[in-house]
C-alpha cells in the first residue's frame, strides 16, 4: 500500500512538472517571434498549450499552466519587458481574460476527457458483458461459469495477468455454505451477505486476505451463494464507480445457476422416470409371463393330492407344502403385476358405498389359515358411516397388512383393527404386538422393495406396503407406519368420508284382519 501511495505521488508531481515544462518551452519558442508576432496570437499560443496539457495530464496541471502562463506572458512579452509591472492598465483585463479562459478551457477539456474514457470504459464493460452472457448460454458445469466469469473480469479491468479474481461460494443441499479453506474474516463477510443478502465491500488490508467485495447471487427462488471479488489496489476504486457493472455481473451469475440448478433436477427426476418406466415395464412382463407356470403348478398339485388320495402322511404333507409354497409365490407375482398397473395408472377404481366391517371380514376370510394363530379384535365406531371405496382393492390393503402383522408378531398374539371418524376422513389402523418397526422407520419403508430388516428369516420382498399406499393414494387418503407407545408395531392410514347416500327403511306391513 505504502509502495502505491509512493508511485502515486511521483506520478502526480512529474505530471505538475511537466506541465511547468511546457509552459517555458512554449515561452522561449516565442521570445525570437516578438515583432513578427501580435501579442494576441501569442496568447492563443498559450491557451492551446492550457488545452492539450489538459488534455494528456489532467485538470491539476492544466490550472498550474494557465496561472504559469499568465505570468509568463506578463514577464517576457508584455512591456516592460521581464518585470511585473504593467504601462498599460487594458493589460490587466487581458490577463484576467487569458486565465478565465485558460480555466475554462482546462475544466471542459477535462470533462470531455472523462467523458471519453468513461464512455470507452462503459462500451468495454458492456462488450464484456455481452460476450460473457454468450458464453453462459453453453456452459454445463460450474467450472466453465468460473473460467468465463474470470475472463470477463480479467477483459473489464483490462488485466489479462490476473488469476482468482473471481471466487463463487454456493451453498450445498442443506443450505450451508462449504468453507473449509477459507479465513476467519472471509468466513464472516461471506455468511453476512448471504444471509442478508446485501453488498458488503471488504476491507483493504493486505493482512486479512479479504476481497475487495462481495455480491449476493439473487436467484428467482432463493440465495444461490456469494460472488467474492478480488481487485488489485489501483482498481479497488472502480466498485464506487461500476457498481452497476458488478451488480449486473453478479445477476446474470446468478441466472446461470440458476439454470444449471434446475437443469440437473430435469435430469435427475427424467432420469428416475425412466428408471420407474423401465421397473414397471419389467414387473409387468415379468407377472404376466411366470403367472402362467405358477397356476399351472398350483393345478397339478390339487390334482396330484385329489389322485393320490391313499398316498402316505409324508407325501400328503409334500405335496401341501408344494401347493402352499406355490400358492405364496402366485400371490407375490400378483403383487408385483398389483404394483406395475398402479404405477402405470391403468388401474381405474370401481368405487361403491360398502360398509368397512364387511371389507375387513372378507379380507380375514381369505387370509384363512394365515391368521389361525393370531386373533384378530375388530373396533369399529358407531359412528362411522359408509365408505366410497372400491372393495376389492381394499381388500387388498387388508390383507396385505393383515398378513404383514401376523408374520412379524408372535404367535398367539392379538392383531387389533380399529376404525373410526376423524373431522372429514375415516381413521383406520391395524397394530400388533410384535417388535415394531425398526427404530430408523421411515417413509422409505413404504417403497417397493423396501424391509423393515433386510436379512430375515421370513419371507417377502418388501412389496406390500408399496401396494397399500399406491391404493390408498388413489383414493384420495395418507398411510404411515410408526410404533405405538404400549409396543407393536402400527400401520395407519385415512379415508376421505364424503356424503353418503340416505338409506330408507321400508314400512312395517301390519297384519291383515
Amino acid at each position: 500500500m505504502y509502495v502505491m501511495k509512493h508511485l502515486n505521488f511521483r506520478s502526480s508531481v512529474l505530471r505538475y512538472a511537466s506541465a511547468l515544462g511546457i509552459c517555458g518551452l512554449l515561452a522561449l519558442a516565442c521570445l525570437p517571434l516578438v515583432g513578427y508576432l501580435d501579442l494576441a496570437n501569442i496568447i492563443m499560443l498559450f491557451l492551446l498549450a492550457v488545452a492539450l496539457i489538459a488534455v494528456y495530464l489532467g485538470r491539476g496541471p492544466a490550472i498550474l499552466a494557465a496561472f504559469c502562463s499568465v505570468a509568463l506572458f506578463d514577464v517576457l512579452f508584455v512591456p516592460p519587458r521581464f518585470s511585473f509591472s504593467v504601462n498599460d492598465g487594458q493589460y490587466l483585463l487581458t490577463f484576467l481574460v487569458m486565465l478565465i479562459v485558460a480555466l475554462l478551457i482546462s475544466h471542459l477539456t477535462t470533462i470531455l476527457q472523462k467523458q471519453l474514457e468513461a464512455s470507452r470504459n462503459q462500451e468495454r464493460q458492456t462488450r464484456a458483458l455481452y460476450d460473457y452472457a454468450r458464453q453462459l448460454t453453453g456452459v454445463i458445469s460450474l467450472e466453465q461459469v468460473t473460467e468465463a466469469l474470470q475472463g470477463c473480469l480479467r477483459k473489464s479491468l483490462q488485466e489479462q495477468a490476473l488469476n482468482n479474481v473471481a471466487t463463487l461460494f454456493l451453498p450445498d443441499a442443506n443450505e450451508q455454505l462449504p468453507l473449509a479453506n477459507v479465513s476467519a474474516a472471509d468466513l464472516l463477510i461471506v455468511n453476512m451477505v448471504y444471509r442478508n443478502g446485501q453488498v458488503q465491500e471488504g476491507e483493504r488490508d493486505i493482512d486479512k486476505h479479504l476481497a475487495s467485495l462481495y455480491l449476493p447471487l439473487h436467484g428467482s427462488t432463493r440465495m444461490r451463494g456469494v460472488l467474492a471479488i478480488t481487485l488489485p489496489d489501483h482498481a479497488h476504486f472502480l466498485f464506487v464507480q461500476e457498481k452497476a457493472f458488478f451488480q449486473a455481473l453478479a445477476s446474470l451469475t446468478a441466472t446461470v445457476l440458476e439454470r444449471l440448478h434446475f437443469v440437473e433436477i430435469a435430469q435427475s427426476t427424467e432420469l428416475q422416470m425412466q428408471s420407474e418406466k423401465l421397473r414397471s415395464s419389467i414387473l409387468s412382463a415379468l407377472s404376466h409371463d411366470i403367472r402362467t407356470p405358477l397356476t399351472a403348478l398350483c393345478g397339478l398339485a390339487d390334482t396330484l393330492k385329489l389322485t393320490q388320495a391313499d398316498a402316505s402322511s409324508a407325501t400328503t404333507e409334500m405335496i401341501d407344502a408344494l401347493r402352499a409354497q406355490a400358492l405364496s409365490l402366485h400371490n407375490m407375482v400378483g403383487n408385483l403385476l398389483d404394483m406395475a398397473r398402479l404405477q402405470s395408472g391403468k388401474i381405474s377404481l370401481r368405487k361403491e358405498w360398502q360398509p368397512l366391517e364387511e371389507v375387513i371380514g372378507a379380507s380375514i376370510h381369505l387370509l384363512g389359515g394365515a391368521l389361525s394363530n393370531h386373533p384378530v379384535k375388530v373396533l369399529i365406531s358407531p359412528q362411522l358411516p359408509l365408505l366410497n371405496m372400491d372393495a376389492v382393492l381394499m381388500e387388498r390393503v387388508f390383507c396385505n397388512l393383515l398378513e404383514n402383522a401376523s408374520k412379524y408378531s408372535p404367535e398367539k398374539s392379538v392383531i387389533t383393527i380399529n376404525a373410526k371418524p376423524d373431522d372429514q376422513l375415516a381413521l383406520i389402523s391395524i397394530h400388533n404386538e410384535g417388535d415394531g418397526f425398526p427404530d430408523d422407520a421411515n417413509e422409505e419403508l413404504l417403497n417397493i422393495f423396501e424391509r423393515g430388516k433386510q436379512e430375515s428369516s421370513i419371507p417377502g420382498f418388501g412389496i406390500g406396503l408399496a401396494i397399500c399406499r399406491s391404493i390408498i393414494e388413489t383414493h384420495g387418503g395418507n398411510l404411515r407406519v410408526f410404533n405405538a407407545p404400549e409396543g407393536g408395531a402400527c400401520v395407519e392410514f385415512t379415508l376421505p368420508l364424503g356424503t353418503p347416500p340416505k338409506l330408507e327403511s321400508e314400512p312395517v306391513k301390519g297384519n291383515s284382519p
